[in-house]
């Protein structure tokens, strides 16, 4: 028979020895935690201070929320709605048929034998095909980009510009234009104290481009648009901010958005001659990010490119101000966010500079296959007497259509709201209006210790389901408060999501700090 002493013994015998156990495994987790080569001390400190506040803290929230959503949490509302980011194809906009075609036939190429596609898809196909190697777009590419690619780009940019010269070595494709855009301030950062480049950058502004600033230990030079001329800019501003600035760096980089994110604005043709002017005269490097070149809307706005309108200011400009600019697949009618197809085409760039590009570039090998394929499929659109021309025309003009459409139905139904003011939307996807909070709900924010236009969302977010971005995280003057708003999710188009827009802002009685 078991002696129940012994047991009792070695019952205690096994707690102790549990109990050294778990001392020894967390002595060895402090000490591993000691010795680790990375911690937050030993890492890059440039690292520390990047935000990016479109897929920030408040859509963090939105993602917990969905799962609580799956799980049976009751909530007011019974989706999320991601108002928060530019993705049009997770917001329900259809592929371009033409596009998907071309891509399937390249990814599969034994689908050329099909009848079911169009002679057009597969000939651009079978021309993507033979300039890669062992004919897959599984292969690496140069890491310029594929030559036809970049030569459909070159045709497509002289199209754009009225025959504006486009040569095909100053294209270089990219992953996105947020690549080429990281790449481009890579080469102008350089520098230490009052010698660190200066980039200039208008608030509001995309926040990758703050990011990528602290990343890389430049200075950030903010010139703010002027909200009450519908977020125009102002030659003086920049001249403002240009005198502030060189008494602790050296600017060097001009950043303009245009059509702009958020804020929606188009610049004129007029402004952007004043810009290249002021570039010139301050020897500073222009950067056009012009990916919503497609998305304009309003009557009497029309896109320039900067290439163009530098060109046709004559050779005194064209001949001497350094410019890139960049495009994208991600926006204007295609939506292709996740292919990371995009371009950048540099002007006036010093030889031996270029040559250093091309070697940066070179790291990473080349970008994506699929979004270069993409790219030459954007740049050289089926043409009329083409079998997919008809189709591709239609969906092209509904989607732009629709997208208008939205773009003013969006500041209309924005302006019917008490205490928000939104301004005409000109063009991009984004509006960016700006919200009246009372002093009661700023200092529960302040004592809570957020932004109150980060407050304000986030309570938005927990009461209707709508996921926006306060506009702290894009930058405002002192003392305003915005949210940007992605009408490509068109949230607000029933009379009940306006109210509960402005529920959030009404609901004292149940005990809401806000209005």
């Amino acid at each position: 028979e078991t002696d129940p002493h012994r047991l009792v013994a070695g019952g205690c015998c096994l707690g102790n020895r549990s109990g050294l156990a778990r001392r020894e495994m967390a002595e060895n987790e402090a000490l591993s935690r000691r010795q680790k080569v990375l911690t937050i001390d030993t890492m890059n400190a440039n690292i520390k201070k990047v935000e990016y506040a479109v897929r920030g803290p408040i859509v963090q929230r939105a993602v917990q929320i969905e799962k609580e959503l799956k799980e049976g949490v009751k909530k007011p509302f019974n989706e999320v709605i991601k108002a928060n980011i530019g993705d049009a194809h997770a917001m329900g906009q259809r592929p371009v048929t033409f596009f998907r075609q071309v891509l399937a036939l390249c990814s599969y190429p034994e689908l050329l034998d099909d009848d079911k596609f169009p002679e057009d898809t597969k000939y651009r196909a079978q021309r993507i095909l033979k300039a890669c190697g062992g004919s897959s777009i599984g292969a690496y590419t140069a890491s310029q980009g594929i030559e036809c690619v970049r030569q459909d780009v070159s045709r497509y940019i002289e199209r754009r510009d009225g025959g504006v010269p486009c040569d095909p070595d100053n294209i270089y494709l990219t992953t996105g234009a947020s690549d080429g855009i990281v790449t481009m301030l890579k080469l102008l950062t350089a520098g230490e104290g009052r010698t660190r480049t200066g980039v200039m950058i208008p608030i509001p502004q995309y926040p990758l481009y703050s990011a990528a600033i602290a990343e890389l230990g430049a200075v950030q030079l903010n010139y703010y648009l002027d909200e009450d001329k519908c977020w125009g800019l102002d030659i003086s501003e920049l001249q403002r901010s240009l005198q502030a600035a060189s008494k602790h760096c050296n600017p060097r980089v001009l950043c303009i958005i245009n059509p702009g994110n958020p804020t929606g604005q188009v610049q004129s043709r007029e402004r952007i001659e004043d810009v290249i002017r002021f570039a010139a005269k301050e020897r500073l490097f222009l950067m056009a990010d012009e990916v919503y070149q497609d998305n304009v809307y309003a009557e009497g706005c029309k896109f320039y490119s900067f290439k163009k309108v530098l060109y046709e200011m004559g050779p005194e400009y064209f001949n001497t101000v350094e410019l890139a600019s960049f495009h994208s697949t991600s926006k204007c009618y295609m939506g292709e966010c996740g292919m990371r197809g995009g371009y950048m085409e540099v002007i006036n760039m010093d030889s031996e500079v270029k040559a250093q590009l091309t070697k940066l570039v070179s790291v990473r090998l080349c970008p994506p296959v699929p979004g270069q394929a993409l790219m030459a499929l954007v740049t050289n659109s089926p043409q009329p007497g083409e079998p997919s021309h008809a189709q591709f025309l239609k969906e092209r003009t509904a989607t732009l259509g629709d997208l208008a459409q939205k773009a003013k139905l969006t500041e209309e139904i924005l302006n019917t709201v008490p205490g928000i003011r939104c301004n005409p939307v000109q063009g991009a996807m984004y509006s960016f209006p700006q919200i009246t909070l009372p002093e009661r709900a700023i200092r529960e924010a302040k004592e809570k210790g957020q932004a109150p236009d980060m407050f304000y969302c986030m309570k938005l977010l927990e009461e209707t389901g709508i996921c926006l971005v306060p506009g702290s995280g894009f930058g405002q003057k002192e003392g305003t408060y915005h949210f940007r708003y992605v009408f490509d999710s068109m949230t607000l188009h029933t009379e009940s999501d306006v109210s509960s827009l402005n529920a959030t802002k009404a609901s004292n009685h149940k005990g809401a700090p806000l209005p």
